[in-house]
């Protein structure tokens, strides 16, 4: 062995590999049990259908076949992307103007007390609730759609930054004052950088709950997309290829929640740390 390196101590290793084993041996036992859930004829492979069903639904919904592209005329990748997209372009909406509307509530009382009830009464709301209204007032097309996501999305992040800006210590502010800095140098220099790993939380959980609203937003006129595809395939009882849909839909959300993760130990690397 050269010199200068040395092995690393067992503990390092195990700590290293143990969040890839964990999962991995967590995803073979799940599959395990549907398996054997799925033999013992307890069900019916419309209720039940073993991995390899799904498996062949996936494929086929990936692919042409004799003919068929994918589901509906439209790849598995391509409902998925239509269907980010229009997280991306209703949660996006929604966070901005939930960030905006937070530094507001949080710095001033008045806009808070009026505010804050409204946007309560809108959180307990789910999605189903008001989307026919959307769909009546603003037709069948992307817009409702669009909406729904950004409505969601919004309370999340609202609270989340309205609470983080309330709790600035008011020793920063009064020492940012004396120092001479104006309103503005105090919400961009104090505040903002104080509320910003609550505010990324909120936007985790906006994205969360835009990505739980998305079946919702897709049921009326939703194909293309994901939760489209859904909704149609259950609709003809087809359950390998909503199986297939629902994994897209849960893998796609870790991935971007695992992204925003990361994004949030960059911007705020001195969190859960003295």
């Amino acid at each position: 062995m050269p010199s200068g390196r040395r092995p690393l101590p067992l503990r390092h290793t195990g700590a290293r590999v143990r969040p890839v084993l964990l999962p991995a041996g967590s995803l073979l036992v799940f599959l395990g049990l549907w398996q054997l859930l799925a033999a013992s004829g307890s069900w019916s492979d419309t209720l039940v259908p073993p991995p390899a069903k799904v498996w062949d639904a996936f494929v086929s919904v990936s692919t042409t076949h004799d003919g068929v592209r994918g589901y509906n005329g439209t790849l598995l990748i391509e409902h998925l992307g239509i269907s980010l997209r229009r997280i991306a372009v209703g949660a996006g909406l929604g966070i901005a103007v939930g960030v905006a509307a937070g530094l507001l509530m949080g710095t001033v009382g008045w806009l808070r007390a009026l505010f804050e009830p409204w946007i309560t009464f809108l959180r307990t709301l789910p999605p189903l609730a008001y989307f026919s209204l959307l769909v009546i007032w603003l037709g069948i097309d992307e817009e409702p759609k669009i909406t729904l996501l950004a409505v969601a999305a919004f309370p999340p992040v609202a609270v989340s930054t309205t609470t983080a800006v309330a709790a600035v210590p008011r020793s920063l502010i009064e020492a940012a004052r004396a120092l001479g800095a104006s309103r503005w140098d105090v919400v961009k220099d104090v505040v903002v950088p104080s509320a910003l790993p609550e505010t990324l939380t909120g936007v985790r959980l906006a994205v969360g709950v835009a990505y739980s609203s998305l079946v919702a937003a897709e049921l009326v006129n939703g194909l293309p997309g994901i939760g489209g595809m859904v909704k149609d395939a259950a609709n003809y009882n087809n359950t390998p290829v909503v199986l297939v849909g629902i994994i897209a839909i849960g893998l796609s959300g870790l991935i971007i929640d695992g992204l925003l993760l990361r994004l949030e130990r960059t911007v705020v690397p001195w969190r859960g740390r003295a």
